[in-house]
C-alpha cells in the first residue's frame, strides 16, 4: 500500500511458488530497481506549488499521507455506507501535465480522466464517484463475510471478489462475484467428497431459474441450495476444522484443506499441495497429464486428483 516492496512477500499458488524458489535473487534485483525509479528524478518549483495548491483545495482532512519527497500522496474518502477507502497518488515530475499513478483496492480498473488543466480535486471526484458505483457489490460481500464462515480468503480485500463458503461435513462453495452485476448468479465451484457435492450441485442447477436479483446474493444462494450457511461459531465444534491427513496442519500458506476422501466413512481432507507430493511420490501412482490417479493415504480408496494452478 506504501508502494514500498522492500517487505513485500509473494502470495502465489504452491506450485508457481516452486517453480520461482530457485529465482529469488532475480526477484530481489528487480525489486530494488522498481523501488528507486523515480526518485532522484528533479522536479520543478511549480511542481511543488501546484501540489501544495491542490491539497489545500482538497482540504487537509483528506490527506493521510504524504512523503517526505512529496511524489506519493494517500488520500481517504469514506462511501455512503461509512466503509472507509484510501487511494495512492504516486505523481512523476510532469505532473500536473501527466496524471499521477493511482492505486485502489477495487475488483475492477480505476480509469483516470485527466487532462493537463485537472488537479488532485478531479482525481478525488471520481475515486468518489467509483466508490458509489461499487457500493451493491461491496454490500453483497459484507453479508457474506458476516453471516458465514469464509475460509479464503482469510482476510479479505475489497478487491477480491472470489470467497470459499463453508458448508458443513468438509463441504464448502467457491464463488466468483461480477462486481459490476453482483446480484447476479455467482460462478460456484463445490469443493468436497463426491457424495456430499452432488446433491448441492443437483440442487444448483434444478434451482437456477428461481434466481431474484431483486434479494440479496446470500439469500438467493441459500434458496438455491436449500440450505441456511453454518457460522463459523458453529462450524468450528465440528468435524469442519480438521487438520489435513497429511501436514497435520489447517492452514498451508493460508489456504485450509481443499481435497476430501470419498470414501463416506473415511472423509479424510488434505491440501492439494500435500495429496500431489504424497501421489507423486507412490510407486502404484500414475499420471496422465496434470490427473494423478493413486489411493487415499488413509483408507487406501482410489482417489483423483487433478493438479491446477489456482488463480490468483
Amino acid at each position: 500500500m506504501d508502494l514500498q516492496l522492500k517487505n513485500a512477500s509473494i502470495d502465489c499458488s504452491w506450485h508457481l511458488k516452486k517453480i520461482l524458489h530457485g529465482y529469488r535473487h532475480i526477484l530481489k534485483q528487480e525489486i530494488a530497481l522498481r523501488n528507486t525509479q523515480d526518485l532522484h528524478i528533479p522536479r520543478p518549483p511549480e511542481y511543488y506549488s501546484c501540489l501544495v495548491r491542490d491539497l489545500e483545495t482538497l482540504g487537509w482532512n483528506k490527506v493521510v499521507y504524504v512523503d517526505t519527497g512529496l511524489t506519493t500522496v494517500k488520500l481517504k474518502a469514506e462511501d455512503s455506507c461509512g466503509r472507509q477507502h484510501l487511494i495512492i497518488l504516486k505523481l512523476n515530475s510532469k505532473y500536473p501535465t501527466e496524471p499521477p499513478d493511482c492505486l485502489v483496492d477495487f475488483p475492477v480498473q480505476f480509469a483516470v480522466s485527466w487532462m493537463p488543466q485537472n488537479s488532485l480535486i478531479d482525481i478525488y471526484n471520481q475515486f468518489l464517484v467509483a466508490l458509489e458505483s461499487l457500493k451493491e457489490f461491496w454490500d453483497a460481500m459484507d453479508e457474506i463475510d458476516g453471516k458465514t464462515w469464509v475460509l479464503e480468503p482469510e482476510n479479505p480485500t475489497r478487491s477480491a471478489t472470489t470467497r470459499r463458503i463453508a458448508i458443513g461435513n468438509n463441504v464448502s462453495v467457491n464463488i466468483e462475484v461480477d462486481p459490476r452485476h453482483p446480484n447476479m448468479l455467482p460462478e460456484c465451484y463445490f469443493l468436497g467428497a463426491d457424495h456430499a457435492v452432488n446433491p448441492l450441485r443437483i440442487k444448483l442447477n434444478n434451482n437456477m431459474h428461481s434466481w431474484d436479483p431483486e434479494i440479496s446474493l446470500l439469500q438467493n444462494l441459500q434458496d438455491l441450495l436449500e440450505i441456511d450457511f453454518p457460522s463459523r461459531a458453529v462450524l468450528e465444534k465440528s468435524d469442519f476444522a480438521k487438520d489435513c491427513g497429511i501436514c497435520y496442519a489447517y492452514r498451508l500458506a493460508g489456504a485450509p484443506p481443499d481435497q476430501v476422501c470419498d470414501d463416506p466413512r473415511c472423509g479424510q481432507p488434505f491440501h492439494q499441495a500435500c495429496l500431489y507430493e504424497w501421489l507423486q511420490g507412490l510407486p502404484s501412482s500414475r499420471q496422465s497429464f496434470n490427473v494423478i490417479f493413486g489411493e487415499c493415504p488413509y483408507c487406501n480408496k482410489p482417489l483423483t486428483l487433478k493438479s491446477s494452478v489456482k488463480k490468483l
